[in-house]
């Protein structure tokens, strides 16, 4: 203990003295503070940053800045997880007709069931892929209609539309989005299309940003799932899209876009008479 205080530069007195002292007021809050940004962190999956934490704290009556729980963070070593790079999946085939580009990059709207977007992408198994087709309602980003299958071919794209269609019951003149695929520009899908009397958009060759919405969920998906690598067989991959997606993503996960509300949430907060 000497040699410590010598080196620290405290004096042996002094140091037993401090330990004596009873733990400052701020100290205690920042430590109780601590312990409430942990856990919605961990509930998180280890995904929110400050500003998704200051929401949840702010339903539970804390008033607290983001500066100040950034510190606190830090010094917990509560590091959120960063987005990974989105790669494309579907396959163009140039010799089907494709749909003009009618959504051209708008992605809000007034209403649910106005424009919906659709999209795939791959998710690595212990036993090969599986590919996640999503079907999102850009009112509330919310996800509609999803299926996952081990070939990527048009089955896939067709169980998350109808999917969507069960649970939402779209009227006529929906606006549908989706890529190039030759999934999407199938007679089968189209013809599905037709029954809804929905109007098909499609985003221009090689531009991932006219369906930037859709693909920055499937980054989102892999990031906080830890999916940039296989975690688990087929079957409990199918698991754990399944909480992801239904028990998380639409039901609990804050969205900036939203003003830090949960799709639920804010289709329901929607909902409510002024």
């Amino acid at each position: 203990m000497e040699l410590m205080c010598r080196v620290l530069e405290v004096s042996i007195s002094g140091y037993y003295a401090s330990r004596g002292r009873p733990e400052s007021e701020r100290i205690t809050k920042d430590r109780v503070l601590t312990e409430k940004i942990r856990t919605s962190f961990e509930e998180s999956r280890g995904t929110y940053g400050a500003l998704r934490i200051k929401a949840d704290l702010h339903e539970q009556g804390e008033r607290v800045s983001r500066q100040r729980i950034g510190r606190l963070m830090r010094q917990a070593e509560l590091v959120a997880r960063g987005k990974r790079k989105f790669r494309m999946t579907t396959k163009v085939k140039s010799s089907r007709p494709v749909a003009e580009n009618i959504l051209a990059r708008e992605f809000t709207t007034d209403g649910p069931n106005q424009k919906w977007v659709t999209d795939i992408t791959y998710l690595p198994t212990h036993e090969g892929w599986l590919y996640l087709a999503t079907v999102m309602d850009l009112y509330s980003r919310k996800i509609v209609g999803w299926a996952l299958n081990e070939r990527l071919q048009t089955p896939l794209v067709t169980a998350a539309l109808e999917m969507a269609v069960g649970r939402r019951k779209p009227p006529g003149g929906l606006l549908h989005h989706s890529d190039r695929g030759s999934q999407y520009t199938s007679d089968v899908y189209k013809q599905a299309l037709d029954r809804l009397q929905a109007v098909q958009s499609m985003s221009e060759k090689g531009e991932c940003w006219d369906n930037a919405v859709q693909e920055s969920f499937f980054a989102t998906l892999k990031t906080e799932m830890g999916l940039s690598e296989a975690q688990w067989g087929r079957a409990q991959t199918r698991t754990e899209v399944f909480e992801w997606i239904e028990v998380f993503y639409n039901r609990r996960r804050r969205h900036s876009s939203l003003g830090y509300r949960s799709p639920t949430a804010f289709e329901e907060q929607a909902l409510i008479p002024n």
